[in-house]
């Protein structure tokens, strides 16, 4: 467990809402410390190699006060849940009140006991950090006021919406700079050299509960942003960024320790120069969804290195549920398209039954949905195949196409395979509604001079083709609407 695997696939669970459900199927109220053994095999039986645990942090009582006045989220709440009642409101878990896991979880025992669990079954832990915000009632308000971005009493009145009084104090609250501030929360000054230091130490502290953090919205605290949102009010600017000293001084006590940056803007470049293993790779979430094929392929141009530290998804606690998002067959396209790519790949708990309820964070308790078998099954297969096969721990190759004068639907396909040795896999998705033919050129040394067979993970049929022809004019492809392939070589 000294390493993470350069390729890690991890599951996202919404530790409030699991064990919710696991309280009302064991009729029995359960925490982190007592989840029967045979949920956490059934987590171990399903290939990943992490699990975050998302929203284990104590919430803030202040925060859940703020949410209950704010009725456009209430109407929200209530088309989620509709036998909603107040009692489902758990606050939001990125409204920290203190980096401590919450009771109702069972404490920091659960966690160290359910992490033992994972550990024995060769999981990693992932937990929340949310480095921009604290809520109202969090110890730091009353302790240490000048580490938020303050503002005063004619601020408070002019725009309530985005100033809170706390301790005789007004701070501006916690905001993106492209939408209003969120009520909730309290802005922390990212220019502040104590609160550089206390961030430190907290992180630290998180790093001997688990194996890596997710780091909510990181790129707000990068100098070059903080800057531009807050202005005069931050104060200087300090020559040194906020990321590289956090994650250096956090990474001399606990080496493999793994930082995943929440991140948007194009921005995931400097995000990793500064020090992050992994950054979100929004880009492709949305060209996969909204742009043609072409954008993706050229998505994958992108020089290697940057790409393996990109994290992979089609759905998150952010994002609307893939199946209410897409139709089934681009469904299961862009989940075989971002989970066999390099980098992390992400799957949110529920994505894989075919939930389509976006829950809000700020609830415990989801509605019943019905479980798509089908769907189920093919992630089944999908996941069963990336840890059999071990493929994302090969070499990654981005695959060419072409076509013919008469028809150019090839642009709508993209190819890539992995490799290891004299065993390959290759996989080509049709990113379109419409079915679509090329020649898919497989750039691999190996391939010339021998016939191959290539095995169908999801149907197992086999095909045998010659590696002159694979790696010259290239295989043959014909794809129905949203269609792919997923050959893996098989000898013999």
């Amino acid at each position: 467990m000294k390493f993470w695997p350069k390729h890690p696939l991890i599951y996202e669970i919404n530790a409030w809402v699991w064990l919710d459900e696991l309280s009302r199927r064991e009729g029995r109220s359960l925490t982190l410390a007592t989840v029967p053994v045979k949920e956490w095999d059934r987590l171990a039986s399903l290939g990943f190699n992490a699990i975050w645990l998302m929203g284990v942090w104590e919430r803030s009582s202040a925060g859940i006060g703020v949410v209950m006045q704010n009725h456009r989220l209430l109407d929200a709440f209530r088309r989620a849940l509709p036998d909603f009642s107040p009692e489902d409101v758990a606050g939001s878990p990125y409204c920290v009140r203190r980096y401590v896991v919450d009771e109702r979880l069972g404490g920091p025992e659960a966690l160290a006991a359910a992490r033992r669990v994972l550990r024995g079954r060769g999981l990693r832990l992932i937990l929340d950090f949310v480095p921009n915000h604290v809520a109202p009632d969090h110890p730091w308000v009353f302790e240490y006021p000048e580490y938020f971005i303050s503002g005063d009493a004619d601020d408070f009145r002019r725009d309530p919406a985005a100033f809170f009084e706390a301790g005789g104090n007004v701070f501006a609250c916690g905001k993106d700079p492209y939408f209003p501030a969120w009520p909730d929360v309290l802005q922390l000054n990212a220019f502040h050299e104590g609160l550089r230091a206390a961030v430190v130490e907290t992180l630290t502290n998180i790093a001997g509960q688990c194996d890596g953090v997710r780091c909510d919205m990181a790129m707000l605290l990068l100098n070059s942003v903080f800057g531009r949102t807050w202005g005069l009010r931050a104060g200087s600017m300090p020559e040194a960024d906020f990321w590289p000293h956090i994650i250096r001084a956090v990474k001399e006590q606990q080496k493999e320790f793994c930082f995943i940056a929440e991140a948007y803007w194009d921005l995931e470049w400097e995000l990793q120069q500064q020090g992050f293993d992994y950054c979100y790779d929004k880009r492709l979430y949305d060209r996969l969804e909204h742009d043609p094929a072409e954008s993706v392929r050229l998505h994958l141009y992108a020089d290697l290195v940057y790409q393996e530290r990109l994290v992979r998804f089609i759905e998150n606690h952010d994002e609307p549920r893939a199946a209410a998002a897409f139709t089934p067959e681009k469904h299961r396209t862009a989940a075989v398209t971002a989970l066999t790519l390099p980098g992390a790949g992400l799957v949110h708990e529920g994505q894989t039954e075919g939930r389509r309820v976006h829950l809000p964070i700020f609830l415990g308790r989801r509605p019943e949905e019905p479980v798509d078998t089908e769907l189920r099954s093919f992630y089944q297969r999908l996941l069963e195949a990336l840890h059999h096969e071990n493929v994302l721990q090969w070499t990654w190759r981005l695959c060419a196409r072409s076509g013919w004068a008469d028809n150019d639907s090839n642009r709508n396909l993209v190819s890539w395979c992995w490799h290891k040795g004299d065993s390959f896999c290759l996989i080509a998705v049709n990113l379109s509604g419409m079915s679509s033919q090329g020649l898919v050129q497989v750039p691999l040394d190996m391939l010339p001079g021998k016939s191959w067979r290539l095995k169908d993970v999801f149907t197992s049929v086999i095909y045998e083709r010659h590696g002159d022809e694979m790696s010259g004019r290239g295989l043959y492809v014909d794809l129905p609407p949203w269609g792919f392939h997923f050959f893996v070589s098989v000898q013999g």
